[in-house]
């Protein structure tokens, strides 16, 4: 078996996010990696150039922020952690706005917990904050929000975070920065004889008895999470990359064949969804179209306020419906980005209308096509 994978899935990815570690971007005194993050800052500009959206998900806060509160080591009280969170999160915010400035970026911060994810009005909402950000070309830089996440809410780790950010923007490949170069049928640093695996398209119970705890003074995560991130990660269509990102420039030395495994996925992001959507349970309402609105689907087309002549039921947004004709026969279903008396008030009626009625500017779509699946 070869030692390099191949790299075409990242060549051609249009998506990419990449995970950043606490023990890569935070030295063993709590100081931050200055120069290499602007390498990791030349490597994105190298991607937007050659037309790739970026995302970051980068750890690094606690670690930033905990000298602050005079600690040398992991915080291991809550309240320490989330007072190390709130101060290191400027930091971290602070070191990347300069790094990426200077190549003309604009960097954007959005704290997640995994609440937001889970509940699929705040899911919507932070689709479309990334989606209008993707699509002004600014940078989104994603961490946990340690200063309230607890236990019960929290992802417990920025591998899975980064492999749920990859799928709520629809990315078609993840990068883990590692301390390691990719996985091994055992620990490389206990057992000279491993063996390197450079791609994987399964995840069999044999790639999860491979992984194997973290040795990383600041990070939760190990190998046993990156491929829990994996399994996330290719059941959206999104391929995956864990590679060694200790040195400088660690994007461009995976794209020049530097070693590292690829988990490969057989999906695309899109396809992915709308199989998610499918799973969902039953309607919670209808929506009737008028023809003009069903010939518009038919191209691709999103469902806009304007093409809504009835709806039947008491839903909330983020909820699926059914997509009905004059007739009612059942033409797909998709998720409201309006709940059902928002859409009464505007069914008919043009976008331009939405603020007067409404008294404030909602989504652009009503459905929007990546969350409509037609029968």
């Amino acid at each position: 078996m070869e030692d390099a994978s191949d790299i075409s899935s990242l060549a051609n990815a249009k998506r990419v996010i990449i995970k950043i570690g606490s023990a890569l971007l935070v030295d063993a005194d709590g100081n931050l990696r200055s120069n290499w993050l602007r390498s990791v800052s030349d490597d994105i500009t190298k991607l937007t150039k050659n037309g790739k959206s970026v995302i970051v998900v980068s750890s690094g806060a606690i670690a930033l922020g905990k000298t602050s509160l005079g600690l040398t080591d992991k915080p291991q009280k809550l309240d320490d952690a989330q007072a190390s969170a709130a101060i290191g999160q400027i930091k971290l915010a602070r070191a990347f706005e300069e790094c990426l400035s200077k190549d003309g970026h604009t960097v954007a911060q959005l704290l997640l917990t995994l609440n937001d994810l889970e509940d699929r009005p705040r899911h919507l909402n932070a689709r479309g904050t990334l989606e209008a950000l993707l699509s002004n070309n600014i940078v989104p830089i994603i961490n946990e929000n340690d200063t309230v996440a607890t236990s019960e809410i929290k992802f417990g780790d920025n591998d899975r975070l980064a492999a749920r950010v990859a799928q709520l923007a629809g990315a078609d490949m993840l990068i883990l920065l590692s301390d390691i170069d990719g996985l091994y049928n055992a620990d490389p640093n206990k057992d000279p004889s491993a063996k390197f695996l450079p791609t994987v398209t399964e995840i069999s119970d044999d790639i999860i008895q491979m992984a194997g705890p973290t040795k990383s003074a600041f990070g939760t995560g190990g190998m046993a999470t990156k491929i829990a991130a994996a399994q996330i990660a290719l059941a959206s269509g999104c391929s995956m990359i864990i590679a060694n990102g200790h040195k400088s420039a660690p994007i461009s030395r995976v794209m020049s064949g530097e070693r590292h495994t690829l988990f490969q996925t057989t999906q695309k992001p899109l396809d992915a969804r709308k199989q998610w959507i499918r799973s969902l349970t039953a309607a919670k309402g209808t929506i009737t179209l008028d023809q003009g609105a069903i010939e518009a689907i038919k191209s691709g087309a999103s469902i806009l306020p304007a093409g809504i002549t009835a709806i039947k039921g008491n839903f909330n947004r983020g909820d699926l419906v059914s997509i009905i004709n004059a007739k009612g026969t059942i033409l797909g279903q998709g998720l409201v980005s309006y709940d059902a008396t928002e859409i009464e008030s505007i069914k008919g009626k043009k976008l331009r209308d939405i603020v007067d009625i409404l008294g404030y500017a909602g989504r652009s779509a009503l459905i929007h096509r990546d969350d409509l699946i037609l029968d």
